[in-house]
């Protein structure tokens, strides 16, 4: 008896531990608030019902949840349609004398209140998002500390399915404005932001301003063909920066083009005469106006989509006021363990420089305080080479600065069509990397780099090289070179613009030096949910420096009790492996915060690294960015079997011949033979089942590899769902549910055929 309550909640387990979608947020409103404040935030999402805790990154900031409301089905509107219809003919009759023999009809305030609640359902109904992913309306309490610190928190949401992705919430230290709450109108709701068609049906249009005092920060939500005006006075003498974030609070939205709120800022004088404009700063989509007043008035700060698009998850904040405000910094980077003095560039700042020391390999945030007020931070690398500072002038290729290797150095684009020369000795043999830093370091600069012999030839050259780390970065504008010399002799580096562009701002960081070898991780999701005793595929990309292919093994580190990885190895060569977690039988409760560690041989010395958890987030329909998290949390929910009624006979990796087939086993409980299906979940090319047989324990399954797909070496897992299939209890038909997922099994296609029964 206990051996079948025990099969049934493993059934029970299996067959939920897969939702039809992950718990998601799609927003927050408004997406901040000020120290010291408590207010009220709108989140929608999609599956977050039963939503019941808020957990936060960093300290200070608590926040609860206070509703949960979920979109009307169209046959509860038409049920609530039909209600209404009975109580305004009730109101009615309510006015009328009664007919002969009948009783006064009654109309009560409590009548009156249904109405209006039935009335406001319906509304709400109309209304409702066109995108599923932000159906569902979730209210939060939010109470910032008046210590908390300025910045960005990750938020996530506790719900009856687990727990949700990460969306940011940012603490401030202005005083802010908040509008109502906005929903697309229902006339504009079937296209919902496709651009001739909203300009069609409503026409651009600017609602009268709204008075806010500065400095501020205003939130918002942009809906269709709208324009968001807001009025204030500012007097002489005043530098003004405004500076908007909407993509950096959302930085990809999967069904809007080109993926994100692309917002624009107008600035107008009393006369409404426009005296500035932006829709981007520098390669940041979100725009920034800096703006010196030239005389007392009142003035008006308008903001809209370029395109006039417009959804709930259009949300903006925009920083108002006399406010210090980081454009550039240089260099951009110095020796860990040195005091490094930066340059600072940029409005209302009260200095011209600080002092920066790193104790470690990394980014570090720099950021500047003028009075109360903390400027916008801009990222600081610290590396463990020697550094040096390009000198002047170095802009043609007989004046090039010699450089001993390995080296970073720290330069600037200063001049239009200006180049940067570096000239350095090598031998033959000798492999160099030349890599620029600057667009990843928040530099503006779109850098080519070219590499020729003392006699001028061009040996090799890059514009742009991808950094599949960089997942906020659309336009991957660094540069790198890997090349082999050819000679003893000089060589010759040269850094310039690709699109011409200069200035202060236009700083770059370039590393001369011989390979080093290196890897990074990223796991995705970053937030896990997986019902007890059950399995849940995870995905770990390797990102590979300078020519590392090794072999990469990975173990949990500071892993709840029982949660268990298998196929945790990074075949040498290749970028990603897709291995699982298997839950341990009892809930968690809270989530448990987990880390990834991988480790690696990398000439003869033993390489750790911590995976950063990442979402693969989609853009405009089609491309893809693994954009980084603070933290990587498991939520193991409900209750399952000590032993999974199905499972692999074996945790051995399974070989294949290249053009032949292997058999493994699968363990079925008794209970469910004859009910269990396998299929085999995004196989590598040219691996597929064969057949699945009765075996004395449970199914016997055949792999086969192609040998035009499938090579000798080919490494890896296999992944397996489990099926259920089984009469329905009232039609007799059979349906097919899914049940869950095997532990991953390790794989690899060798040139004979060798069983591993």
């Amino acid at each position: 008896m206990k051996f079948c309550i025990a099969l049934l909640a493993a059934a029970a387990a299996l067959a939920q531990q897969q939702q039809p979608v992950p718990p998601h947020i799609g927003f927050l409103y408004p997406a901040g608030g000020r120290q010291g404040t408590t207010f009220e935030v709108t989140l929608g999402g999609q599956n977050v019902a039963g939503a019941y805790e808020v957990y936060l990154s960093g300290s200070g900031v608590q926040a609860t949840v206070t509703k949960y409301a979920r979109p009307l089905t169209p046959a509860q509107a038409n049920t609530l349609r039909e209600q209404m219809q009975k109580l305004v003919e009730q109101k009615t009759a309510s006015t009328k004398p009664p007919a002969p023999n009948t009783f006064q009809v009654i109309w009560t305030p409590a009548d009156e209140a249904a109405l209006a609640d039935i009335r406001a359902k319906l509304m709400d109904f109309q209304r409702r998002p066109s995108s599923p992913a932000i159906a569902e309306t979730v209210v939060l309490q939010v109470t910032i500390g008046a210590q908390a610190e300025p910045g960005e928190r990750e938020l996530r949401l506790g719900v009856t399915a687990g727990i949700t992705n990460p969306i940011l919430l940012q603490v401030g230290q202005l005083p802010e404005f908040t509008r109502e709450v906005s929903k697309v109108p229902p006339a504009l709701n079937a296209v919902n932001g496709a651009t001739p068609q909203v300009r069609a049906v409503a026409p651009p249009h600017a609602d009268p301003p709204v008075d806010i005092n500065l400095p501020t920060v205003i939130n918002g939500q942009m809906m269709p063909a709208a324009v968001d005006r807001y009025r204030f006075h500012a007097t002489k003498g005043q530098h003004l920066v405004a500076e908007a974030c909407a993509r950096e609070l959302i930085p990809y939205i999967s069904d809007a083009v080109p993926g994100w709120f692309q917002a624009t800022l107008t600035l107008r004088d009393s006369a409404g005469k426009q005296v500035a404009y932006a829709d981007h700063f520098y390669f940041h989509p979100d725009p920034v106006i800096h703006y010196d007043v030239p005389a007392d008035g009142d003035y008006t700060l308008e903001i809209h989509d370029s395109i006039y698009r417009g959804r709930e998850d259009f949300v903006y904040r925009i920083s108002v006021g006399e406010l210090p405000y980081l454009t550039s910094i240089f260099p951009l980077g110095g020796r860990a363990g040195a005091r490094t003095s930066v340059a600072v560039q940029g409005w209302n700042l009260p200095a011209a420089s600080l002092a920066e020391t790193g104790k470690a390999k990394g980014l570090t945030p720099v950021a500047v305080q003028s009075g109360p007020f903390l400027s916008n931070r801009l990222p600081f690398a610290f590396d463990t080479l020697p550094e040096a500072v390009a000198k002047e002038p170095i802009g043609k290729r007989e004046k090039a600065q010699k450089v001993k290797l390995p080296l970073t150095v720290n330069g600037r684009i200063a001049k239009p069509g200006e180049w940067d020369f570096f000239r350095f000795d090598g031998k033959a043999g000798e492999e160099i990397v030349a890599e620029v830093f600057a667009r990843r370091l928040d530099s503006p600069l779109d850098s080519v780099l070219i590499l020729t012999d003392a006699a001028g030839k061009q040996l090799a050259a890059n514009d742009d090289f991808e950094d599949k780390g960089a997942g906020l970065l659309t336009h991957q504008a660094d540069s790198r070179i890997c090349f082999k010399l050819p000679a003893k002799g000089s060589y010759y580096l040269q850094v310039g613009d690709t699109q011409r562009q200069s200035g202060p701002d236009y700083a770059y960081r370039l590393r001369i030096s011989h390979p080093e070898p290196d890897f990074d991780l990223r796991v995705v999701p970053s937030s896990l949910n997986v019902r007890g005793g059950a399995t849940v595929p995870v995905t770990v990309y390797a990102l590979r420096h300078d020519g590392f292919t090794g072999e990469i093994s990975l173990k949990l580190k500071d892993a709840p009790q029982g949660l268990v990885m298998s196929g945790g190895t990074i075949p040498a060569g290749q970028d990603k492996i897709r291995l699982t977690l298997t839950a341990p039988a009892g809930p968690l409760g809270l989530p448990a915060p987990v880390q990834l560690e991988g480790h690696a041989s990398i000439e003869g010395h033993e390489v750790h690294r911590l995976a950063v958890p990442a979402e693969d987030m989609m853009q405009a329909f089609a491309y893809h960015h693994l954009v980084a998290e603070k933290d990587w949390m498991v939520r193991v929910i409900g209750q399952g079997a000590p032993r999974a009624p199905v499972r692999p006979a074996s945790e051995k990796a399974v070989k294949l011949s290249a053009g032949g087939s292997v058999p493994f086993q699968v363990i079925v409980a008794p209970r469910l033979a004859g009910q269990v299906q396998l299929e085999l979940n995004d196989p590598p090319a040219g691996i597929k089942i064969e057949k699945v047989t009765t075996a004395p324990e449970g199914l016997a399954v055949t792999l086969t590899a192609d040998p035009a797909k499938a090579k000798p070496g080919l490494r890896g897992n296999l992944i397996l769902d489990v099926y259920l299939e089984r009469p329905d209890a009232k039609t007799a038909v059979r349906r097919r549910q899914l049940w869950g997922t095997l532990p991953a099994i390790p794989f690899e296609v060798v040139g004979t055929l060798v069983s591993s029964r």
